[in-house]
């Protein structure tokens, strides 16, 4: 079944080529939020296509208890005050009953707070600064796994895999940048290790050759960066043009193939590390919808699968406990639910019981592999 966009007032409407194109009340709204413009684009067109195939999917099967799935496109640029704005229209205007959403920490961090208050439901696929569900939120949830678990694990490869003596460890400032960054440097100095240098940069820079020149007067063997790819791109080709040969590491804002484009070619990504879940495209559970994907001529790298699963707990908290998101909250944390990226199950945070996080490395020809 094909899948048309239909631009009603305030609102986007997934509509399946066999159905009529008229809103429904009975019809469940879900919001889509996250970056659809700005340098981090790309991965809320990864949400888009992930929730959309889930919606589309769950629609031909029957819907949920007979409604069918509508989703609202929010485009919050990973800006916070505009990730503010996009919740308060998607509660206020579109009144959506759940939000697939936001990606950027630092848009999922305030947001949240809006969809709290008017008792929405929130699954977010990719935020994993702890704080957001450390505040008490009764119906936030996460599809993905914590910074501080993320953390642990590249300290861990950092130390014994990669016998590391020397860490610099770099941020971009941001809630999720510099929160992974920091959750990394703690995990670090857990093992009893001090970073020898600690340093910001800022989002949208690309001259980063002052920096760089810091980094080789301290020499490390590592260099880890908390931040996403438009910057981990340039930072990583001028440390190659200025000789700086130590290992590059980051987490999961680097999983795309755009950090090639970046970086300005694979000659200078080759051997990066990076930190993310184990990959869902391997899981058998999701191979029916990937072949679909790819069908379509659409790879679901990235954070494609945890829309696409998140979309399926929302449905399934609705099938098992009704539209009413107090009771759904209870029901997704009493309950196991089947997803294209296997079971998943949450705790009374609303974080995942299980966390799969994995290292990653990427090779000479632009691609990144599983180690």
């Amino acid at each position: 079944m094909s899948v048309k966009l239909i631009k009603l007032p305030m609102k986007l409407v997934i509509v399946g080529c066999l159905t009529t194109a008229f809103y429904a009340q009975a019809d469940i709204k879900i919001g889509v939020a996250g970056p659809f413009s700005g340098p981090n684009a790309t991965y809320g067109a990864q949400y888009w296509k992930g929730a959309s195939q889930a919606a589309e999917d769950i629609n031909a099967a029957g819907g949920v208890n007979g409604e069918k799935i509508v989703l609202v496109q929010g485009d919050d640029a990973c800006e916070p005050k505009q990730a503010v704005s996009v919740a308060n229209r998607l509660v206020d205007q579109d009144k959506v009953m759940a939000v697939v959403g936001h990606f950027c920490s630092s848009s999922t961090m305030p947001a949240s707070e809006v969809y709290d208050e008017a008792g929405v439901l929130a699954i977010t696929p990719g935020s994993t600064n702890p704080q957001i569900t450390e505040r008490g939120m009764k119906t936030m949830f996460r599809m993905c796994g914590r910074d501080d678990q993320q953390g642990a694990i590249a300290a861990s490869y950092i130390l014994d895999t990669l016998k590391a003596k020397k860490v610099a460890v770099i941020h971009d400032k941001d809630t999720y940048g510099q929160g992974l960054a920091d959750a990394t440097k703690a995990a670090l100095e857990k093992r009893g290790v001090k970073e020898v240098m600690y340093e910001g940069l800022s989002r949208g820079e690309k001259d980063f050759n002052a920096l760089v020149t810091k980094i080789a007067q301290v020499n490390p063997d590592v260099v880890y960066f908390g931040g996403c790819h438009p910057e981990a791109g340039p930072l990583v080709r001028q440390m190659r043009e200025q000789g700086v040969k130590a290992s590059f590491f980051s987490g999961d804002c680097i999983v795309i193939e755009e950090l090639v484009t970046a970086a300005g070619g694979p000659q200078y990504t080759k051997g990066i590390y990076m930190t993310f879940g184990n990959d869902p495209r391997q899981i058998p559970d999701g191979k029916a919808v990937i072949e679909k994907f790819r069908a379509g001529g659409f790879e679901p790298e990235g954070y494609t699968l945890y829309a696409y699963a998140s979309i399926q707990a929302i449905a399934a908290a609705y099938k098992g406990a009704g539209k009413d998101n107090e009771k759904a909250s209870d029901w997704l944390k009493a309950n196991t639910v089947d997803t294209v990226m296997g079971k998943k199950s949450w705790d009374s945070k609303g974080d995942l019981k299980v966390s799969d996080y994995v290292i990653y490395q990427w090779d000479d020809k632009g691609k990144y592999h599983q180690l």
